[in-house]
């Protein structure tokens, strides 16, 4: 199949266009001018450079492939309030759904977020969904992309379906991203923990469920793409046991935490410079982000790949790539 990726620059499309490659599709990828990203060289890919605000840059990619995964987004969290992040996640997903519907193609693949379905919902009907709390213009951009999908399935017969990763570690992480973590803790500035938990998943396990869903997966489907459920404590303690350095031994209560980042954000907002913590992530890290991925499993037939197993592939990779002295 001819395959087009956005944002296959990123961790998730850098393991994404390996795995496809590897099963004979022919990829081509949308890079984003901007990018400095070097995880696709080498590659036997097709490159368009392009911008998902700007539709006449990728006419002509989608035009040429069979199917598009649309994996190409903002995840900045400062400003927690920022018009360009939504223009991004939102008026660029609308943008490819157009750009779909008007060159007939044969599917289209959204990449979500977790976050717009997690359960961790503590005041039920005040929200439209769980993650709305949290006043993130990440969080809510990707809910309102999903739900821009999901609508054009039903109203305008959109081919397409949706995959929401939870918290993804693994190899490629350029940026880093998810890796800050491992990265903190390696370099032993790590030492607090908090009272809350998310759910990890393996990059390449996601990666194998959107490759499967292109040949299974069922159009007007949201599927949930998780792993294991677990505190931050018991995820710092899998870390420190593999790249043997302490594990954080400082609890911070939840009213510490959230006091901190208040001061942060309004500290930010003063200096117009980003902290090292906001209000909307230390109420994040009070939180459990706990999700189900039952339909993935069964239907998409995603592996469940060991969290450790996961965490020792990135700080590998991060080893290979000089990020850190092994």
């Amino acid at each position: 199949m001819r395959i087009l990726i956005t944002g296959a620059d990123g961790m998730l499309g850098s393991n994404l266009v390996r795995l496809l490659l590897e099963r004979g599709h022919q990829v081509s990828v949308l890079i984003h001018p901007s990018s400095r990203s070097t995880t696709l060289e080498g590659l036997d890919i097709r490159k368009y450079m392009g911008d998902v605000l700007q539709p006449e840059t990728f006419d002509i990619a989608l035009s040429e492939n069979e199917a598009v995964i649309h994996a190409a987004a903002s995840t900045n969290l400062w400003p927690s309030r920022s018009e360009m992040v939504r223009k991004i996640n939102i008026q660029g997903t609308q943008n490819m759904i157009n750009g779909v519907l008007k060159h007939h193609s044969k599917l289209m693949i959204y990449i979500g977020s977790a976050s717009s379905v997690n359960i961790a919902d503590t005041s039920p009907g005040k929200y439209a969904f769980p993650g709305a709390k949290y006043r993130l213009d990440y969080i809510d951009s990707k809910y309102e992309a999903l739900n821009l999908v999901i609508d054009a399935v039903k109203t305008q017969g959109l081919p397409a379906f949706a995959i929401l990763p939870s918290f993804m570690i693994g190899p490629y992480d350029s940026l880093p991203g998810s890796g800050k973590m491992i990265l903190a803790l390696a370099q032993r500035k790590l030492k607090y923990y908090t009272n809350g938990g998310r759910n990890f998943i393996h990059v390449k396990d996601v990666s194998l469920a959107i490759a499967n869903s292109l040949e299974i997966g069922r159009v007007g489907s949201v599927y949930i793409a998780a792993n294991e459920n677990i505190s931050y404590q018991a995820f710092f303690k899998k870390v420190a046991k593999i790249i043997s350095q302490p594990e954080p031994k400082i609890y911070v209560p939840d009213w510490l935490v959230k006091t901190i980042g208040l001061f942060g954000s309004l500290g930010g907002i003063i200096l117009k410079k980003e902290p090292l913590l906001t209000y909307p992530i230390a109420r994040i890290s009070c939180d459990n982000q706990f999700v189900s991925a039952e339909d993935s499993t069964k239907e998409l037939k995603m592996p469940q790949t060991n969290i450790e197993i996961a965490i020792q592939d990135c700080y590998d990779w991060f080893i290979e790539n000089s990020y850190l002295k092994q």
